[in-house]
C-alpha cells in the first residue's frame, strides 16, 4: 500500500472516530438540556407533594384518633412515594451504559407519563394512554426511556395547543413482539421527508423550541440506534396536516430476538 494510501485511511478514521466523538457530545448535551426542562416543569409538582405531605402531618398531629392518623400516613405515604418515583425517573436520565436485563415497558412508560404529564399540560397537549399488560423485554432502562422522552418530546412540539398525543403498549401475540407507539394529531411530516428522519443531524427543525429541546437532528438517530441495540424495529407513519405515529416494536424476553441482543 502507497504512502498515500495509508495517509488516506488514517484520515477516514481519524474523521469517523471525529464525527462519533461530536455524536456523542450531541447527545449528552442534547438528554442534560432534557433534564434542565423536565427538573423545572417538575418543580411545581414536588412542591404539590410537599404540601399534601405538610397538611396531612399536621392533620396526623391535630386529631389523636386512630382512624384519622391512619387516614393521614396512608396520604403521606402515596404522595411519598410519587415523589420519590419523579425524582428516579430524572435521576435516570442521566445513567448511560448498563447491562441489558429483564424489563417491564408498562413500568418504563409508567414512569415516563409521570415526568412528562405537567410538560403536557403547561403546552395545552392532552397525554393519553392505553398500558396493557405485556411481557418483559431484554433491554436497558435508562436508554428505553429517553427513546420515549424523546418520542414524546417530539410528538408534543408537533402538536398545537389543543391537539393529544397518545402512548399505547400492547403484545403482538403473533409474534410475540412489544409493541409501543406514541402517535399524535400534529402537523405531519411530508412524504419526501420520511425516508430521512433517521439520519443523524437532519432535522426539520430551525433549532430548540422555548422549552429548549429539539432541533439537533439527534434524537431520532440515537432512538433508532438504541432499539436497533435490542433487537427491536422503529418505523414511522405520517400525513400532513393530521399527525405522526412511531411505532417500536421489541422482541418479548421469551423470544429468541430478545435472547440474541442479550448475548
Amino acid at each position: 500500500m502507497s504512502t498515500l494510501a495509508c495517509q488516506t485511511d488514517l484520515q477516514q478514521e481519524q474523521m469517523i472516530e471525529t464525527i462519533s466523538a461530536l455524536q456523542d457530545q450531541l447527545e449528552r448535551s442534547q438528554r442534560m438540556a432534557m433534564i434542565g426542562e423536565l427538573s423545572s416543569t417538575t418543580t411545581h409538582e414536588f412542591n404539590n407533594l410537599l404540601t399534601t405531605i405538610i397538611n396531612y402531618a399536621r392533620m396526623g398531629l391535630r386529631h389523636k384518633d386512630e382512624a384519622t392518623r391512619d387516614k393521614a400516613l396512608l396520604r403521606i405515604n402515596d404522595a411519598a412515594t410519587r415523589a420519590a418515583k419523579v425524582a428516579g425517573s430524572v435521576m435516570s436520565m442521566t445513567r448511560t451504559g448498563g447491562r441489558f436485563e429483564p424489563i417491564s415497558m408498562k413500568q418504563i412508560a409508567e414512569d415516563t407519563l409521570l415526568l412528562m404529564e405537567r410538560e403536557f399540560r403547561k403546552y395545552g397537549v392532552l397525554l393519553e394512554s392505553s398500558l396493557s399488560e405485556v411481557p418483559n423485554v431484554i433491554g436497558n432502562a435508562c436508554d428505553l426511556q429517553r427513546v420515549l422522552l424523546n418520542l414524546l418530546v417530539n410528538a408534543r412540539q408537533a402538536t398545537a395547543k389543543g391537539g393529544s398525543v397518545r402512548l399505547s403498549l400492547q403484545l403482538d401475540n403473533g409474534t410475540n413482539e412489544v409493541i409501543f407507539s406514541v402517535r399524535d394529531t400534529g402537523t405531519g411530516i411530508p412524504a419526501d421527508v420520511l425516508p430521512n428522519i433517521f439520519k443523524p443531524f437532519f432535522s426539520t427543525k430551525s433549532g430548540p423550541d422555548a422549552s429548549g429541546k429539539g432541533g439537533s437532528g439527534v434524537g431520532l438517530a440515537s432512538c433508532k440506534t438504541t432499539i436497533d441495540a435490542h433487537g427491536g424495529r422503529i418505523r414511522v407513519e405520517s400525513t400532513v396536516g393530521k399527525g405522526t405515529a412511531f411505532i417500536i416494536r421489541l422482541p418479548s424476553s421469551t423470544s429468541t430476538a430478545a435472547m440474541a441482543a442479550n448475548n
